[in-house]
């Protein structure tokens, strides 16, 4: 499904897409399905609904994709476009990891085993992102946490980098 979210720009003329970084989200923090992660995408998450979101109801934050712990794929900003999902980062020394990368995240917490629905939606989504950008391949897939370290923490440890790369060979 697409849920067109306004917090995304262009990507600079010269950055290609080379880089999938992987997230996790859930709002509030560890609760599941309540929908308040796409109200966030769109600039409408209710302040009143939970204590944390007067925390975050101002961030301009984005994805191009999120996997539901069902395994259901929602594009918030299309691909050739600049996602607000990484924030401060370096991959591969490159800094401003917005400009080529592609974000992806899963519904989820960094200590909450992900579902096999999701990792299998994750493995279809990368391979054909792997085959439409010719920059890309396993070897430049990271964690939110490996390019921001010390800033996040997520996928987590509970994301098994080896199921999900070995699913991908």
């Amino acid at each position: 499904k697409r849920v067109p979210s306004p917090n995304f720009n262009e990507r600079p003329c010269e950055a290609a897409v080379d880089a999938l970084v992987i997230h996790n989200i859930s709002l509030p923090p560890r609760q599941f399905g309540a929908g308040y992660i796409e109200k966030l995408f769109l600039n409408q998450l209710p302040r009143e609904d939970h204590a944390y979101f007067e925390t975050i109801a101002d961030m301009k934050v984005s994805s191009h994709l999120l996997i539901s712990r069902e395994g259901e794929l929602t594009q918030f900003v299309a691909f050739d476009k600049r996602a607000w999902h990484a924030g401060q980062s370096v991959f591969c020394g490159k800094e401003n990891c917005n400009d080529f990368s592609i974000g992806i995240e899963l519904e989820g917490a960094d200590d909450v085993p992900y579902t096999s629905s999701q990792y299998d939606q994750l493995v279809r989504v990368t391979k054909a992102l792997i085959a439409h950008f010719e920059g890309l391949n396993s070897q430049r897939i990271t964690g939110h946490s490996d390019i921001a370290p010390g800033r996040k923490t997520d996928p987590g440890p509970a994301f098994d980098w080896q199921r999900y790369l070995e699913q991908l060979a």
